[in-house]
């Protein structure tokens, strides 16, 4: 059997009757806990219905779920992981989706990966209708647990696929991520070692979406497997009220979180507008960003206000992960808080070398720093022939380990992700610092002018802070890329939208603050209304989606 099956029965086991630790789903209206070995229980019967129904779910087969409430998701996972299955968490449609453009990519995406079935809760129950009108099999969460329960887990081994996790970039053309019940229980050791995880002591808030792999992997499976004591609620409590973040982690205790940068700024706008003694934040210790690249003064305006509540800055923990390492790739230290490298900004753009910049010096550029690779995991940076670099020398990241995915699943089939000697290309132009990560952007988005490499999370940053600028909703678009006439434009979101004289201004502040931030200016700054900007399902911006608007 698979250690992480194994580690799956082992926590359920451990964690019966009382004082177990468990999961607690429905905050604030309905709150509703259950142990982790209640949990368990929950799936043997579900996975008795997979075994018994039809149609039936055979080891190796395919399952998709389409699913929010995480009371329903946590037993249906672990379900198809004992009955021999793999799992592929659908992207779910929001508010903004186009549902017929929804519709089309999610059958692209079961026929891609081959799906047998569909496990349909709420609030997608609608869906149904588009599964009949295309002959996909689906089975209702909400009708399962009337089953025999699996007397035990189908036999698997290490390289039999766990889990199918769809990436969330820019393209058109899906692709999933293959990741093994080894990739899974490398990635889980590792992290549980870096974060220094109490299972029997510490507490996790989350309300990541559960088709994205920090959600997913880290914030559910991995809980699920160690018998941590987690809070999960969904990303739509969060977006609907932003406190409840906070609000949970001070009346749970909470000891550990996760979010991406945005959700960090958000937060801190909110907390300066609370109430002395409102909030208890003196016991999280582990406040992991990630996911997207990491703003200091996001970061220092959610630890600033936080002091306020006992939170100690030093909790924050700046990470690089992606789906193609299961999760994890780096952690920076512990108890450390954010720590940045400051480099010389035109020996960067001109020579593409971290140079620490001198004291006193006004070129320059800061990179949060990442840690150095999870136990298991190596991290190199290479130039464009495949020459390794030295430190400091900036190149593309690649990694190599026991969590690294052997490939992924498209819709031409299998494709491999590592070269003979196991390296997998990352796609993120970085370099090492100490033996530490620091990443400078994504390579496919480096703008290059006169000789210079410059990134667009700085121009982004740079547009962001400029009055009427919706935060975290500014893109910047490389124009010809590739041609010695590339150039770059701007688009920004405001409320002003529409408002001519607005927009005016809007526009030459925007151009004056990135021509002074990174000595260049856009060919051109768009103003939308909220909400235009394309983003991926997890919330990131599509910087070439986003070059669309361009052309209206």
């Amino acid at each position: 059997m698979s250690l992480f099956v194994d580690a799956l029965v082992a926590a359920a086991r451990d964690n019966e009757g009382a004082g177990a630790r468990g999961l607690t789903t429905g905050e604030p209206a309905e709150p509703r806990r259950r142990t982790w070995g209640q949990v368990h229980a929950e799936a043997r019967a579900f996975a008795g219905a997979l075994r018994d129904g039809q149609p039936r779910v055979r080891p190796g087969d395919a399952v998709a779920v389409l699913a929010a409430d995480p009371a329903l998701v946590a037993p249906a996972v672990q379900a198809v992981w004992l009955a021999g299955g793999s799992v592929t968490m659908l992207h779910q449609p929001t508010p903004r989706t186009d549902l017929n453009r929804w519709a089309a990519d999610t059958l692209r995406v079961l026929d891609m990966v081959d799906a047998r079935l569909v496990l349909l809760g709420p609030p997608f129950d609608d869906v149904a209708p588009v599964l009949d009108e295309h002959d996909v099999a689906y089975r209702q969460l909400t009708e399962l647990g009337g089953g025999e329960p699996l007397p035990v887990p189908v036999p698997a081994e290490a390289d039999t696929t766990a889990l199918l996790q769809l990436t969330s970039g820019s393209t058109a053309e899906p692709k999933a991520v293959h990741i093994t019940h080894g990739n899974l229980h490398a990635n889980m050791l590792a992290m549980v070692e870096a974060a220094r995880l109490r299972p029997e002591e510490d507490v996790l808030v989350s309300w990541l979406p559960l088709f994205h792999d920090m959600g997913m992997v880290g914030c559910l499976t991995v809980p699920m497997a160690t018998g941590l004591e987690t809070v999960k609620v969904t990303p739509a409590d969060f977006l609907a009220a932003p406190t409840l973040w906070m609000e949970l982690v001070s009346s749970h205790g909470a000891t550990v979180t996760a979010a991406p940068n945005f959700a960090y700024a958000i937060t801190g706008r909110r907390l300066s507008s609370m109430d002395d003694g409102s909030l208890d934040l003196s016991r999280l210790r582990f406040a992991l960003n990630g996911a997207e690249p990491i703003d200091p003064k996001a970061v220092a305006t959610f630890t600033d206000a936080g002091v306020r509540f006992g939170l100690d800055p030093s909790c924050v923990v700046c990470a690089f992960g992606m789906a193609e390492a299961t999760l994890a790739v780096s952690f920076a230290d512990l108890d450390r808080g954010l720590e940045v490298d400051t480099v010389d900004a035109e020996a960067l753009e001109h020579r593409r070398a971290a140079v620490p910049a001198e004291p006193g010096s006004r070129s320059t550029r800061q990179f949060p720093l990442l840690g150095k690779g999870l136990p298991g995991i190596e991290v190199s940076a290479v130039d464009d022939e495949g020459t390794v670099l030295t430190e400091r020398e900036v190149g593309e990241l690649r990694i190599r380990g026991a969590a690294v995915t052997p490939g992924y699943l498209t819709v031409d089939g299998p494709l491999a992700a590592q070269d003979d000697e196991g390296w997998l290309l990352t796609g993120d132009d970085g370099y090492l610092a100490d033996g530490q990560v620091v990443i400078c952007g994504r390579r496919k988005d480096v703008i290059i002018m006169g000789g210079r490499n410059l990134y667009p999370v700085d121009v982004e940053r740079a547009a962001d802070e400029v009055d009427g600028v919706r935060a975290g909703n500014a893109v910047a678009v490389r124009i010809e890329a590739g041609s010695r006439r590339e150039r770059f434009a701007v688009i920004v979101e405001s409320r002003s939208a529409g408002d001519e004289q607005a927009d005016r201004d809007l526009r030459k502040n925007v151009a004056a603050k990135i021509l002074d931030a990174v000595g260049a200016r856009p060919s051109s700054v768009v103003v939308v209304a909220p909400g235009t900007l394309p983003k991926t399902p997890s919330g990131k911006l599509q910087r070439s989606a986003a070059g669309d608007l361009l052309d209206r």
